[in-house]
């Protein structure tokens, strides 16, 4: 990825050799040749990685994959209801930055929060139950595929309202800034979020504020249904952190190593001068926007999705680099694999199995005072009991 590098959105210019673009004030170590010749797995963020931990990198990629997929069959079993957006061929993205979150750092992210969810160390069981609406998943059966949550790994969620989630990882920042902590926020968002009006409002005030606070666009190029070609005014989404002098970079995202590079230059930054950033990464999503999305293969080619899935897919890029390093064995990867296709299905039996929420839950969890009788006293009234 060339990288040329102004800070005025005036004189800023962007490179186009291979993928990668960038705009900042500083350019250390930038991702020159992005997605072609440059050993992402070289640079020192990745070389200091462990054996094990090198390994557990490729347990999330293909533990993200193989929940996805047997997500999917259970849905079509009729077993999930609502929607579902699956995270296949992205798993790059959630694993590799999850993967430098420090202490003080937190996540949050739109509807396709499954990856995210499993990346952050949440168990596929407490997630396949909240798919099937169990009493046993992670927000009791009562967010389903879109809302997963873990507060306690600094996972806030899964967000149903497009862009909705932007101006709360702002907020999640300026916590972090306000209290004196040294983190970041990282806010993941889709390609179709870019335009939302909260977003741009969201770019501004974290631009004024020096909010610590990363947003990460995961393009994957087709939004809802709409190419990025056919909805964007300019094909280079992170460039529009300029107009709020902001600093921005575009990666790919499916070499995990490339993706942890880039990131952690911007979570880095974050924490370091408490200033915002905005990271676009390129990806592909190989299903529809959600499993209801019939038109996934009229909007683009078949072709096209082949071609991602031979050169480009994040399970088989990882496995070779790492067999090749010999950091993994063929052998090693089968049964990596394995487990995860067996833990997957384990997740499906549990959720099956689960209980249904009581119905004395039903009136539960949505006002926090009336739940834990604080001092202040407030009950909510339910009008539709009334």
């Amino acid at each position: 990825m060339a990288t040329t590098k102004k800070k005025t959105a005036s004189t800023a210019k962007k490179s186009t050799a291979g993928t990668g673009e960038s705009g900042s004030s500083k350019n250390s170590g930038s991702s020159k040749n992005s997605g072609s010749s440059k050993n992402f797995a070289a640079a020192p963020v990745n070389k200091k990685l462990s054996k094990a931990e090198r390994i557990e990198l490729y347990r999330t990629i293909v533990g993200i994959r193989r929940f996805e997929e047997r997500s999917l069959r259970a849905y079509n079993q009729g077993k999930i209801g609502g929607f579902l957006h699956l995270y296949i061929g992205q798993e790059a993205v959630a694993a590799g930055i999850v993967s430098l979150m420090e202490a003080n750092d937190h996540i949050i992210t739109a509807y396709r929060d499954h990856g995210h969810a499993l990346a952050v160390g949440m168990s596929m069981n407490e997630c396949m139950a909240e798919m099937y609406g169990k009493h046993t998943g992670c927000s009791k059966g009562k967010g389903g595929s879109m809302h997963f949550f873990a507060p306690d790994k600094n996972y806030w969620g899964g967000h149903g309202i497009v862009a909705g989630q932007t101006p709360l990882g702002a907020g999640l920042a300026f916590a972090l800034k306000y209290k004196g902590l040294k983190g970041c926020a990282v806010c993941f968002l889709g390609d179709g979020a870019v335009n939302q009006g909260s977003f741009m409002e969201t770019l501004n005030l974290a631009s004024l504020w020096d909010i610590p606070v990363v947003f990460v666009i995961e393009n994957n190029g087709y939004s809802m249904g709409t190419s990025l070609k056919r909805s964007s005014a300019k094909e280079n989404l992170a460039h529009r952190a300029e107009g709020f002098d902001m600093e921005w970079e575009v990666c790919n995202g499916h070499d995990v190593f490339e993706v942890r590079e880039v990131a952690d230059r911007a979570m880095t930054r974050a924490r370091e001068e408490t200033k915002p950033f905005l990271l676009e990464i390129r990806t592909y999503r190989y299903r529809g926007h959600s499993v209801a999305d019939a038109n996934h293969e009229k909007y683009r080619t078949k072709e096209e999705i082949e071609e991602y899935k031979r050169t480009k897919d994040p399970v088989n890029v990882i496995k070779q680099q790492l067999i090749e390093d010999g950091t993994l064995s063929e052998d090693e990867a089968k049964k990596i694999d394995q487990e995860k296709k067996d833990e997957a299905e384990a997740s499906a039996k549990f959720a099956d199995e689960s209980p249904v929420a009581p119905r004395s839950e039903v009136q539960t969890d949505v006002y926090w005072e009336v739940d834990n009788d604080s001092e202040n006293k407030l009950k909510g009234t339910y009008f539709f009991n009334d």
